[in-house]
């Protein structure tokens, strides 16, 4: 999963959000973490005595720290990555430590942190702390708060965490290219008592999108609403592993958003309440029963379920054009037409030319049309039963009895018991009656009074109605 390099020596640092102490300057910077998998990774066991229950990052991993006297150390590196957004597909992005979205940063309420921030890219950078109760210096705003980390250098921001919760960390310059590009992580904060708000498991994924032409790989970073790829760690379906957990858990889903729009998040089969936003932890007096839950641009969302009915639960965005890749935004609506002479015309000089879309788009599902490079289908996924039609931001919720504790793989379809899916009706069917067929031959005529302003009748009228 991690393969560790080492940057620079304490000698080569320049301290920038915040001062450099001497049992750093001492220790030199701690090596940075590489991710060279965009599988989900096993969560990262809690260290040094504290008690909690570790994040999954779904298609992530938690970036490894040091103790340094009081302080516990983290090395991010700002870097140019390729990532595979799913198979069949890679994308030319900016990240952190080897992918995008960066590593999760996990520690403690009480904490205190120091976070080594080395900037590979060939323009200037910084990092700002979604959300996060920090000291105004290291609140990462380029210009504002600190000086821009020139590319070849490393800052250093050190601060107490006062506050658990979800947050996110992106970096304050050139912030639309640069968030565009892929750089963003997620920040998780545990509370000090380790039973407050404890679950049995706990995930975590943010939310991104790219325009990305087909065939290429490059985003385009001026794009503002027409994005192709909905994201989930920088992953989308059927890239997007599955949520494995056991029956009966209580489960936490923490979701960020830093894309351009708001995603409502639909989960089948459970209901659940909102327990936190990036603000901070929900009173139970204030939380209510949803299904679905709209997370805000630039804001966190944290839910939480029982896992009481066993199966294979959809959990996706329900903008349903957020469940698709590789959108064509200008394609005609063919629903109807005749297009069978067409598509003989067309394939004289288009052998491969797929025509459809007058009966709907569900066969795009099924087919395997010829695609460009590095591109993916628009509707894809299989399941026991057939095509999923999907892509985006999708993914399974599999709830199991016989999961053990701490396992996270997947663990196949789920075996329905007998007589517990739906199945074609063999039977005789009548066809229904129809409107027209039932209505009255004639207007039924009805009788009213119309009554003036002052009270008084101003005698009778008829009207005709069809009901």
């Amino acid at each position: 999963m991690y393969s560790r390099r080492g940057f620079l020596g304490s000698a080569a640092v320049l301290a920038g959000a915040g001062a450099l102490v001497g049992p750093s300057r001492a220790a030199g910077i701690p090596e940075a973490a590489v991710a060279i998998s965009p599988a989900t990774q096993p969560p990262l066991p809690a260290q040094n005595g504290q008690n909690y229950q570790p994040v999954v990052t779904l298609n992530g991993w938690t970036l490894p720290w040091r103790m340094n006297g009081e302080w516990k150390e983290f090395h991010l590196v700002a870097e140019p990555v390729l990532r595979e957004l799913a198979p069949g597909m890679q994308a030319r992005l900016w990240g952190y430590n080897g992918q995008s979205p960066g590593p999760t940063i996990e520690a403690v309420e009480g904490d205190k942190v120091r976070i080594f921030v080395t900037n590979k890219l060939a323009e200037h950078t910084t990092v700002h702390w979604h959300g996060m109760p920090v000291p105004n210096g290291m609140d990462g705003v380029g210009g504002l708060t600190q000086p821009h980390i020139e590319p070849g250098k490393t800052f250093v921001y050190e601060f107490l965490l006062k506050r658990s919760g979800t947050f996110m960390y992106h970096p304050h310059a050139d912030e639309m290219v640069q968030m565009a590009m892929g750089m963003m992580g997620i920040f998780i904060v545990h509370p000090r008592d380790p039973q407050l708000h404890r679950v049995d498991r706990d995930f975590v994924f943010i939310m991104s999108s790219f325009d990305i032409d087909p065939g290429s790989s490059l985003p385009k970073v001026m794009t503002m609403t027409d994005f192709d790829l909905w994201a989930w760690n920088t992953r989308v379906f059927p890239g997007i592993d599955p949520l494995a957990v056991r029956r009966g858990d209580r489960v936490r889903v923490r979701v960020g958003n830093l894309t351009m729009t708001n995603h409502p998040i639909h989960l089948h089969g459970h209901e659940f309440e909102v327990t936190c936003t990036d603000g901070g932890w929900v009173p139970p007096s204030a939380r209510l029963p949803e299904v679905t839950t709209d997370v805000p641009v630039g804001a966190m969302r944290a839910f939480e379920f029982v896992a009481d009915e066993p199966g294979d639960w959809a959990i996706h965005c329900h903008k349903s054009h957020h469940t698709m890749n590789a959108m064509g935004h200008e394609v005609k609506t063919l629903i109807g037409a005749r297009a069978n002479d067409l598509r003989k015309s067309i394939t004289k000089s288009v052998p491969d030319y797929m025509g459809m879309g007058s009966n709907g788009m569900a066969e795009m599902g099924r087919m395997q049309m010829p695609l460009p490079d590095n591109t993916l289908p628009m509707m894809t996924g299989f399941g026991q039963y057939g095509p999923l039609e999907m892509g985006g931001m999708f993914s399974v919720v599999k709830v199991r009895e016989d999961l053990a504790a701490g396992d996270y793989r997947d663990p196949g379809p789920y075996r329905h018991p007998p007589g517990t899916v739906a199945h074609e009706y063999k039977g005789p069917v009548e066809e229904p009656a129809r409107r027209s067929e039932t209505s009255p031959a004639s207007p039924t005529a009805i009788e009213v009074t119309v009554v003036k302003p002052g009270g008084k009748a101003a005698g009778k009228t008829t009207s005709m109605s069809n009901h």
